[in-house]
Parts: structure tokens; sequence; C-alpha cells
């Protein structure tokens, strides 16, 4: 055990590290607020002239503490749908809080957006809150409140593996695992909607606002021509006195809330996975520090120790193969009590015992190989793994490729992919090109993958990829017999490093759930925790196998 990290002392650079990274932060929670927002005033005040409650007020009543809901993908659609005006965090909030002291998946419908309905984004969205469940063995709470499929996008949601009828399938499966599944019913739940909350395990209906059917009395009239209104035909007392399709009837939301709770308090305990967790001792320096450690640029360098050091248990960790593959560092710690397996990116420069240097952020065969065993014994230990990702990819040149870094890189890719222990992936800052794989990018099914305000993920950085991106549109113009000047030259490569960067930047990839939230680099710790606590409700590990390795 070595204790690491250095007293941060505030100098010119350093604060102007932490200036930046804490506007980055700012940003993005000014715009998580104006999305918490839903629909807008109006819509909010429709909702509430109706005695409802919000969907975010709905989750706050239903969990012990409101300050500890741990929403993920609040971002998701950002900058999406605007030609049909938008659709904020896609109409739909979830994430993890306790009931009764027990983890729940909590999903709920804002029908302040579009009446809650359901955009391709939010499919999506609403399938990786089944999968946070489905991975963890955690009972979800769906709180239905929706108008259905967002019809004029109807073809991107409805016919696909990944689309709108996955979401049943998953009722389906969680059934068969043991997956405690409540729904309540607080608003129209209509046409394939309607099969969500009758697939879990009870149903619950607020008088008055809910109801559930296959087709709305409009639809009805026009297929059949019977004339009915919609709470005579799917309304509470229908649904659950004369069909029985519903188990409960609730006066209010506040009434159907407490319910939830009063039958999530009855769940009995469920076995652990058992991963090991000991008291909790703080890192001996400020987590807070974390914003001076990291540079405006990401290209530059900083050292991957000190922030490590400002998230584990007393700043200590047990390094595997210190002095060797030095350009990922890997190593056992505890976070919060809870041991895992560190793989993380050394951002400084490196030498090798030879002599060699080596540059930081990039992945050697040496440190490929490194980093294989050490994902390969945390399975053998059964202990979690956490990676810190910021890598500018494999090392390129002629020497790599003689020594064999593709051969290298694909073991540990190959260990990454088959690994059984629960994956927490942190992106830090860089996450380019196949070094997004190899640090358990989310292709590779990490439980949880978050990203800091200043991340950047793409195929390659911004200045290298906007090169080439301008020599091939230079080309094509060429051949038309177009030539540019060097002023035209550019401003169009202005133009192409702005777009580059813009879908790179962490708020794209939240848009689009390639990651599951920006976090607050301070609360790194906390995150982690949550996650491992998580985690640690599934007991089913299975055999780790990891195939043929590359040798």
């Amino acid at each position: 055990m070595k204790t690491i990290g250095t007293e941060t002392k505030a100098n010119e650079i350093s604060l102007k590290r932490e200036d930046y990274q804490k506007e980055l932060l700012r940003k993005i929670e000014g715009i998580k607020e104006k999305v918490r927002e839903g629909g807008g005033k109006k819509a909010i005040e429709k909702i509430k002239a109706k005695g409802k409650l919000t969907a975010r007020e709905r989750i706050a009543k239903l969990i012990d503490n409101p300050n500890e809901f741990y929403e993920l993908s609040t971002l998701a659609a950002f900058g999406m749908y605007e030609e049909f005006g938008g659709a904020p965090s896609s109409g739909t909030v979830y994430g993890i809080g306790k009931i009764h002291n027990r983890l729940c998946v909590i999903v709920a419908n804002d029908a302040t957006v579009k009446a809650g309905a359901w955009f391709p984004i939010t499919a999506k969205k609403n399938l990786r809150a089944q999968e946070i469940a489905m991975e963890n063995r955690l009972p979800i709470i769906y709180l239905v409140d929706s108008a259905g499929v967002f019809l004029p996008l109807q073809d991107e949601i409805f016919p696909d593996k990944e689309h709108f009828g996955r979401i049943f399938r998953n009722n389906a499966k969680m059934s068969s695992m043991g997956i405690p599944q409540i729904a309540a019913i607080m608003g129209p739940c209509v046409a394939g909607g309607a099969y969500l909350p009758i697939m879990s395990d009870e149903a619950l209906i607020v008088e008055g606002e809910g109801s559930v059917f296959l087709a709305g009395a409009h639809l009805v009239k026009a297929a059949i021509g019977e004339v009915i209104d919609n709470e005579s035909l799917g309304g509470a007392r229908v649904q659950s006195n004369i069909s029985g399709v519903t188990d409960y009837i609730m006066k209010n939301d506040e009434e159907c809330i407490e319910q939830i709770r009063n039958l999530v308090s009855k769940f009995g305990d469920f076995p652990k996975a058992g991963f090991n967790r000991i008291e909790s001792k703080p890192p001996k320096f400020n987590s807070k520090e974390i914003y001076s450690l990291l540079p405006e640029d990401t290209i530059k360098p900083y050292d991957m120790y000190e922030l490590i050091a400002r998230i584990v248990d007393n700043s200590e960790i047990d390094e595997y193969k210190a002095g060797y593959g030095k350009t990922v560092i890997t190593a056992y710690a505890r976070i919060d009590g809870w041991a895992v397996g560190i793989v993380a990116n050394q951002r400084s420069v490196v030498k090798t015992e030879k002599g060699e240097m080596q540059i930081g952020g990039v992945i050697y065969s040496d440190s490929a190989d490194k980093a294989t065993r050490f994902i390969m014994n945390c399975n053998q230990k059964k202990i979690p793994l956490l990676f810190l990702q910021d890598v500018t990819g494999f090392m390129v040149g002629s020497k790599a490729e003689h020594g064999g870094i593709i051969k290298d890189g694909a073991k540990m890719v190959n260990a990454v992919a088959n690994s059984v222990v629960p994956k927490i992936t942190i992106i830090v800052g860089n996450s380019f090109g196949a070094g997004n794989y190899a640090m358990c990018g989310k292709a590779y099914d990490p439980r949880f993958i978050f990203a800091y305000p200043n991340a950047k993920i793409s195929v390659m950085g911004g200045n290298q990829a906007s090169s080439v991106l301008l020599d091939i549109k230079l080309k094509q113009e060429e051949k038309s017999g177009h030539k540019f000047s060097e002023e035209e030259k550019q401003k169009l490569l202005n133009d192409i490093l702005k777009s580059y960067d813009e879908k790179s930047n962490p708020v794209y990839a939240s848009a689009r759930l390639w990651i599951d939230e920006i976090i607050d680099p301070a609360k790194t710790r906390e995150w982690i925790s949550l996650c491992l606590e998580v985690a640690n409700q599934n007991p089913e590990i299975p055999k780790f196998n990891p195939g043929v390795i590359q040798v």
C-alpha cells in the first residue's frame, strides 16, 4: 500500500484551471436547470390545474430523501427534434433513489413535454433504465403519464429491435428474472404503451386522471363507430372493478405515491454480490482540487496519480506493475470503503526502465499487456473495475507496428469485452478512437458511464480530424476546378473544427445517451460509491472466460 498525491498550492495556473472547470460546470448545470423546466411554465400550470404533480415532484415524494435522487440522462434529446419544438429530457425522467432504504430505478413520464409522448430517443432512454434494473437486479417503478408514440416519428420508434416494443419484452424478461416492477397510471396510458403497466407485477391507477386502453375514444369511434368517453372506456373504476386490469384505485397522486412506498416497504431481502467493503476513509486531499488539476486544453499533460489521490480512500493504492507500462496506471484501492481495481490513463510523459520516452494518454504495447493482466486478475478476485479514461489512442508508427501493437491492443480489448465483474467508466478528458474501446467505452457494457464537463469523445482529436476533413474537402472541390485561397482554406478549417468540436463534447454525447450523465468532478467518489452499491445488488456473476488471447 502506498500513499499518493501532493498538496496543491494555489498559483496562477491552478487558479486558471479551477476557474475554467467551474465555468464549464456552471454552463452545464444551467442547461440542466432549463431542461428540468420540462415543457415550460404554461405546461406546468396546466398540470397543476388538474391537481397533478409534475414528474420530478412525484419522484421527490416517492423517495426517502428528495435530495438523494441520482438522475441519469438529464440532457437526453438536448438540441434534438427542434423542428417539433424540442423534447426536454426526452419527455421522461429516470434515475436511482431509495424507497424505504431500498435502491430502485424510477422512471416517470413528463406530461409537460408533448403530453409525455415518446420520441425515438425516449424509447432508447427507457430501455437504458430497464437495462440498469436488469443488470443490477433493482426493482423498477414506472410513473406512467403518456399520450403514447409521437406519431410524426412513428417509423423511427415502432418496428425495430431497440424500439418501443422492446420495452414490453423487457417487462416480461424482468418478471422472469424476479425483478419487482410496479406501475402507477397517473395519466393517459394508450395503445401499445398500455402493456407497460399491465405487464408489471402490480398496477395502480389514479381516479379521474389515469386511463388505460388499447384505443382511445376517438379511435374507437373511427374504427368501429362506437361513441364513448375515455373514462367510461378505460378509467380507474372500469379497469379496476370491471375488467380487473389494474389492482389499486387511488384518489390522487399523493395517495398513489404513498401506496407505492407501502408496497416497496414489504419487499423481502435479496442476495447480494458480496463485493468487499470496509469502513470508509476520506482521501487525504479535497476532491474539489480536481478542478485545478485538469488543464483547460485536454491535450495538455497532467498527473493522473494526483486525481486518483482525490478519489480513493486515504489516498492509498496497491499499484500493480508500477514500473512497467507506465502510460496506464493499474491499482487496487478503496472508494468509500468499496474495493475496486483502477485502470487509468497516465497523462504525464513517462520514461521506461531503459530511458525511452512515452507520451501520456497513449496506450503502448507494454501498457496494454499490463492492463490485460490486471483486468484478468480483478475478474479472478471478484473486484469491480473502475476505468478513468483520458486516452488519445494506441501508439502508431513502424516501431509500434513491428512490436505488435495491434495484437497487444486486441488482447486488452478482449479482456475488457469478456470481463464479468461490474465495470464503471468515467471519461475524465479525451476518449479517442480505439482507446475508447480498450478503456471500456459505451460499446463494452460498463454498468455506468459518466463524463466530466471537459470530456471529448470522438474518433480522433479535433485538430487531426479537421486537417483530414479539410484535405478531403479541398480535393473534392479541386476536381470541379475550384481553387481555394489561403483565407478560404482557413475559414473552411475553422468551420470544420467548430462542427467537430460541437459533436465531440459531452453535452452532444449525453443528448444521444452515449454517456449516462455529465458529473461534477468533485462528486466523483459519491457517484462511484453509488454505482458500486447498485452493482452489489446482483449476485449473479458469470464465469470469466476470455477465449483466445493474442500472445
